[in-house]
C-alpha cells in the first residue's frame, strides 16, 4: 500500500533521509519511531507528496507519487503535527474545501462533514469560523478533513498532539478500525506505549537510516534486545542519556 525504495532527500551537503525502503502492506498500522532530527516529518511529507525526493520512488496503493501525483493524493489522508487550517472558514466549510480538493461535492459529503464533525463533538461549532478555536479542536478537525474523501492510506505526524483522553481513545479506535476494514496507517509518534501497544509493524530512524525494522519480535532479534519494551530497545539504539552527566546535573 506504501512502498518506498532507496528515498533520500537532500538539502545541500546535509542528507535528511538515507536510503530508505521500506513496504508497508494493505491493512497494517506502521509507527516510525526517531529521535528529533531522524528524518520522520521529511519522510512523511514527501509520502504526501509536499516534499520533492532528491532520489528514489514512492508509491501509494500502486501509484508513483511523482508520476501519478493525482492518483496517488486521491487514495491518501495527510494529517500534519501542526493543525494548519484556514481562520476564515468555519468548520464546516473548511471541511467541504478539503472534499473539494478531492472533486467531491453534493449531499453526500454534506452528510459525511455532519458525521464527522458529530463524531469528533464539534457539532456545536460547525458554523463558527475556526480562528476561535482551540488546539485541540483544530487537531480534531484536521483529522477530520483527512477522512472525509474517504482515503485508502493514512500518513499521520504525532496525532495525540493535543487531544484529551477521550479523543486520543477515540483515533485509536479510528485507526484499529479502519486498518482492520484494509486500510493502511503510517503513524510517527514520540509516545512509544501508545506505538508498541497500536502498531502492527514499527520502524525505528536515525539520522535519515532505519536501524532496526518489522514487529516487535523481530526488532528484538535484530538488537539483540531480549524481551526489553520498545523504549528499551529504542534507548539502546540512540544511546539513551549519559548516567554520570546526569548525576552531575543532579547532584548525586
Amino acid at each position: 500500500m506504501i512502498a518506498l525504495h532507496q528515498l533520500t532527500k537532500r538539502y545541500g551537503k546535509f542528507t535528511a533521509v538515507d536510503s530508505v525502503s521500506l513496504e508497508i502492506p494493505r491493512g497494517m498500522l506502521y509507527g516510525l519511531l526517531g529521535p528529533n532530527g531522524a528524518g520522520k516529518t521529511t519522510t512523511m511529507r514527501m509520502i504526501a507528496g509536499i516534499l520533492r525526493p532528491t532520489s528514489g520512488a514512492i508509491t501509494v496503493a500502486g501509484n508513483d507519487i511523482i508520476r501519478q501525483p493525482m492518483e496517488a493524493k486521491q487514495r491518501l489522508g495527510f494529517i500534519p503535527d501542526r493543525p494548519f487550517v484556514y481562520d476564515k472558514l468555519t468548520g464546516a466549510e473548511f471541511l467541504r474545501f478539503v472534499a473539494g480538493l478531492y472533486g467531491q461535492s453534493g449531499p453526500e459529503i454534506d452528510r459525511r462533514v455532519d458525521e464527522l464533525l458529530e463524531l469528533f463533538e464539534l457539532t456545536p461549532w460547525k458554523h463558527e469560523l475556526t480562528e476561535s478555536y482551540s488546539h485541540g479542536m483544530r487537531q480534531k478537525l484536521i483529522i477530520s478533513s483527512a477522512l472525509v474523501h474517504r482515503p485508502e492510506v493514512i500518513v499521520v505526524d504525532e496525532p495525540m498532539i493535543g487531544l484529551d483522553p477521550k479523543s486520543a481513545r477515540l483515533l485509536k479506535d479510528i485507526f484499529r478500525r479502519f486498518v482492520a476494514r484494509g486500510g493502511t496507517v503510517l503513524m510517527s509518534t514520540h509516545t512509544l506505549e501508545i506505538a508498541e501497544v497500536m502498531c502492527d509493524q514499527i520502524g525505528i530512524v536515525l539520522a535519515g537510516k532505519v536501524a532496526a525494522a518489522g514487529t516487535m519480535a523481530e526488532i528484538r532479534v535484530q538488537t539483540s534486545s531480549g524481551t526489553a519494551s520498545l523504549e528499551d530497545v529504542f534507548l539502546k539504539l540512540t544511546g539513551g542519556h549519559n548516567e554520570r552527566e546526569l548525576s552531575a546535573i543532579l547532584g548525586d
